[in-house]
């Protein structure tokens, strides 16, 4: 007998096949992407610190073996999640990004390793870095005027957070005004906001005597009381905070990072006393070590450390990835495990017809946090374990959100309980539920998928919910009940029905401000906010349309590659009718699409029925170019394609200027190409720059181009 096959989801990564490492890269995408929503917006996490780590290390590490499949809404490219309703909106002058993970003493070696490949230093160059606890609260971002506190935002999507700065104008620990004679002009200072444990004991004492919610752990009631609508309540809340960085600032006060925080305390900003300043990634551990053995002493909780480089210009040399800078790293605790019952595996659907087994958990305390619900992924992960319902089950957790199952304890089953049984048809429609086999390579695929499409309730929701959100069409005061109700009730059942629902709802003997729940002013806010929607940027109506594998980083470069909407639909459709065609070729010349993403565009565009959807909505809305970026640059707009080996900076910190700077940089050499950089080495793209006559320039001739020499 052959060997069975080991199901994809469980499959180290040096054994996945290409095809297998892109349903895996998939199905991580989405799952990881709904555990941001709930942990930034909602406060009210599914699985465990561990449990995402373990998603986002697994990610990386298959993105890393197989560079060509990264997505464009990969996690690795995304921070945070779009602020909630209940704020008003902050956008950030400069991202708040989130920070890279280490897990082991070996993936701190390799992050100081990295630093010295990328700046080019020796084994024995001298690099400091910093080290501080990672406080697990709630990120904020305080802009200072001319000393004073004028504006406070929370993290949100890493772009724009929720304005609190009513709430924390509260804080007795945040000051009104800067104090010392080298407050800049204004800064933005960000930090976190957390409660320590004492505080939180007596809160929860206090909230248990009123009758009132206690809070599950430290960071909840942090995050609670900070989003509160009434400031009164911040204001008896005990709230902490400490500084640990900046935003945009029109000057800085030292050279160091360890220099800007010490500042801040001059300025009568909290810092931590516990941040210091390591030579060497032998002396990064030690302190890791030493702190890790204080955790239980410190007063307020931690998830581990982060590592940053010291020299703010060694910063600003080594820039960002994605979502991240390269010059820090979160370096986390391990996890937390606890015992509990698997009382039963709900099957949810998804927007893209996906089903996902949630297993719903006997509630259990696992580090003082109450956890009742976990994702089993797929089938094959539910029978890799053999879960079942009634299985006495190890659960696993760090920090404060909600378990993985680690294991099932077999001695404890129950005689009754039977393997499960993974449903065939969707719970949603009834349509047949599948899992596709891919037709080049055979594999199955690890999702089993409605094949209801548009008829089932599940999808047309999800949908319009995402046409919605706030990453896409950003529409208030349609959530997701909104969207449920209006969708079962007829009034909308596609994005267009949306821009028509006023003049529908003029003619309707049962009028929106009739029904329950609803009244004329609330009814005429949504038209309101609809009609501000119907100009809408374009990166934001192409990632509303929902188009499998089009991320907000996608969509972006394809808005900023195409310019309207009438290009990018018409080039979409030429590049559909033949892969010989031009239009063809540019679209996959663009740097970080790949074949997959073009063809999911191509498939999209040559859906009659989707195109008749994107007709009728430009006949309501109208897309808007993305703002010019870096304008006065000489190369804004320019496309540009990197060759050879270059020495006199990397290929990463090349490109990362390049798109800074407002240029384009592609894979190929093409007509459309205007600046060809070369290095030694160079082969066959300068040979084919030469011959279609584009510009070749040296490196010294294009450091002396983007610095407008």
């Amino acid at each position: 007998m052959g060997k069975t096959k080991k199901p994809t989801a469980d499959k180290a990564v040096e054994e996945l096949s290409e095809d297998e490492a892109r349903l895996e890269l998939e199905r991580l995408a989405a799952e990881i992407a709904q555990h941001d929503a709930l942990y930034y917006r909602s406060d009210a996490p599914e699985i465990s610190d561990a449990a995402y780590d373990a998603l986002r290390l697994r990610n990386e590490a298959i993105e890393s073996r197989f560079p060509g499949l990264i997505r464009q809404d990969s996690p690795s490219m995304r921070v945070g999640a779009a602020p909630s309703d209940g704020f008003g909106k902050v956008r950030h002058r400069v991202p708040m990004l989130s920070l890279g993970n280490a897990f082991s003493e070996d993936d701190v070696f390799d992050f100081v390793g990295r630093i010295r490949r990328f700046l080019g230093l020796g084994e024995d160059d001298p690099i400091a870095l910093t080290a501080e606890p990672k406080i697990d609260g709630l990120s904020i971002s305080l802009r200072y005027d001319k000393g004073r506190l004028v504006e406070a935002a929370t993290r949100g999507d890493g772009a724009e957070g929720e304005n609190v700065t009513s709430n924390v104008k509260t804080m007795q620990e945040i000051p009104a005004r800067l104090s010392g004679v080298e407050v800049p002009g204004s800064i933005d200072i960000r930090g976190e906001i957390f409660m320590g444990h004492a505080d939180f004991k007596k809160l929860n004492e206090a909230q248990a005597a009123a009758g009132q919610k206690v809070f599950a752990n430290p960071r909840n009631a942090a995050a609670g009381s900070l989003r509160q609508l009434d400031s009164k309540i911040t204001e008896k809340r005990p709230l902490r905070f400490f500084a640990y960085g900046w935003g945009e600032a029109k000057e800085l006060p030292a050279a160091t990072q360890s220099g800007v925080v010490a500042a801040f305390a001059r300025w009568g900003m909290p810092t931590n006393p516990e941040m210091t300043v390591c030579q060497s990634a032998e002396e990064l551990i030690a302190y890791y070590r030493a702190l890790e053995g204080r955790r239980a002493t410190l007063g307020y909780d931690i998830d581990g450390i982060v590592y940053k480089v010291d020299r703010l210009d060694l910063q600003a040399r080594l820039g960002f990835v994605s979502r991240a800078p390269r010059w820090a790293i979160a370096h986390k605790f391990p996890a937390e495990q606890a015992t509990t019952i698997l009382r039963d595996i709900e099957i949810q659907v998804g927007r893209t017809g996906s089903l996902t087994p949630v297993a719903k958990l006997e509630p259990v305390t696992v580090g003082g946090v109450v956890v009742s619900n976990a994702s089993l992924h797929n089938e094959d992960e539910i029978a890799r374990k053999d879960v079942r319902v009634g299985d006495t089950v190890i659960v696993q957790r760090a920090g404060d959100v909600i378990p993985q199952i680690v294991s099932v304890v077999v001695e404890k089953r129950p005689k009754s309980a039977e393997p499960f049984k993974f449903p065939e048809l969707c719970p949603a429609c009834g349509s047949h539920a599948v899992r596709e086999a891919d037709e080049k390579s055979g594999k199955t695929d690890a999702v089993r998928r409605c094949t209801g499409g548009l008829i089932c309730p599940a999808q047309r929701v999800e949908r319009l919910k995402h046409f919605v959100s706030r990453t896409a069409f950003d529409i208030d005061g349609l959530g997701d009940k909104s969207i449920q109700g209006f969708y079962d009730d007829g009034l909308i059942q596609s994005p267009p029905d949306i821009f028509t629902l006023e003049k529908r709802d003029a003619r309707s003997l049962k009028r929106l401000k009739d029904r329950e729940g609803w009244g004329e002013q609330s009814a005429r806010k949504l038209f309101a906010s609809i009609d501000a929607r119907r100009a809408v940027p374009l990166d934001r109506f192409i990632f509303g349309l929902g188009i499998r594998h089009v991320g907000e980083t996608t969509a972006k470069v394809l808005a900023r590659s195409y310019g309207d909407m009438a290009t990018f639909k018409a080039a979409m459709i030429a590049a559909g009718a033949s892969e010989a065609s031009e239009a063809w070729a540019d679209l996959n010349n663009i740097d970080g699409i790949g074949r997959t993403v073009a063809e999911a565009l191509i498939e999209f565009f040559a859906e009659p029925h989707n195109v008749t959807v994107v007709d009728d909505l430009l006949a309501e809305v109208t897309p808007t170019p993305l703002e010019a970026v870096a304008t006065q640059s000489p190369v804004a707009g320019k496309t540009v394609v990197f060759t050879g080996t270059l020495e006199k900076f990397s290929r990463s910190e090349a490109k990362a200027t390049a798109e800074r700077l407002g240029a384009k940089v592609a894979g190929s050499v093409s007509k459309k190409t205007d600046y060809v950089v070369a290095g030694a080495d160079a082969g066959s793209k300068l040979t084919k720059a030469r011959d279609l006559g584009v510009a070749v320039l040296t490196e010294d001739e294009w450091a002396q181009l983007i610095s407008g020499g």
